[in-house]
Order: C-alpha cells, then structure tokens, then sequence
C-alpha cells in the first residue's frame, strides 16, 4: 500500500466492552450495550452500519455532483449477528438506491463508489458483505 500523508486523525476508546461507553475524546460519547440485551445504547452491528452507509452515501453524493445531478441517493445497510464455530460473525448487506438515473449509470457510479469509498474498501473482499443495487 503506497504510503500518502494523513488528512485526518481520530480515536475511538472503549473501556467497558459491552456495558458502559464508548467515546470520541473531545466529541462523541455513546452508551454501548449488547444487541442480545434490552439495555440502552448502541453496538457494533450499528456503528458499522452507520459506517458504510454514511461513508458509501456521501461517496456517492460526490459523484452525483460530479454529474451534476442532485443528490437523490440512500444506502441502507442490514447488519446480521450470528454465530460460528469461532464465536459470532456479523453478515453485512447494503442497499444502494439511486432514483434520478438509468441502471447502467446507478451501476457504474456505484462501481466507481465502492473504489472510492474508504469504509467499502476496507470491508472489500469479505465473504460477509454484499452491495446490491
């Protein structure tokens, strides 16, 4: 991997796994808990749902702009908790809709989306993770 300068630099701290917090120091402090409890908060299987959605979209909203079209599209990402042999495995799918364009187009920006996008790019390749369009 080519080494490029940092452009941006962030922390994530969690002390408690499952029943406390989880933090950003000088921003974002969420209570975290279990998806197999009822306790409040939020947990991995969302973040990383928020994470591809948000990432992917807003990759997406560049390339709407890029053409010159309004930004019309939304990424809905499905997170499934489950077990194997190891412990649990998360099965990730995602759901690209770009309404304002033919299939051909939607399916070429969503290609050039998925090259772009950091969070894409780094689930990439896992047997767990589906993008349809």
């Amino acid at each position: 991997m080519a080494d490029y300068p940092s452009l941006y630099t962030t922390q994530a701290i969690n002390v408690d796994g499952l029943q406390g917090e989880s933090c950003v120091p000088n921003g974002l402090t969420v209570p975290v808990s279990s998806p197999l409890s009822a306790a409040p908060g939020t947990n991995p299987e969302q973040l990383i749902g928020l994470a591809l959605s948000t990432c992917l979209n807003a990759t997406l909203e560049q390339i709407e702009k890029e053409q010159q079209v309004i930004h019309q599209s939304t990424v809905v990402t499905t997170v499934k908790l489950s077990r194997d042999q190891q412990g649990y495995q998360f099965v990730v799918d995602a759901t690209v809709t770009i309404p304002e364009v033919d299939q051909a187009t939607a399916a070429a920006w969503l290609e050039l989306a998925e090259a772009r996008c950091p969070v894409a790019k780094l689930l990439a390749g896992s047997a767990n993770v589906t993008i349809y369009l």
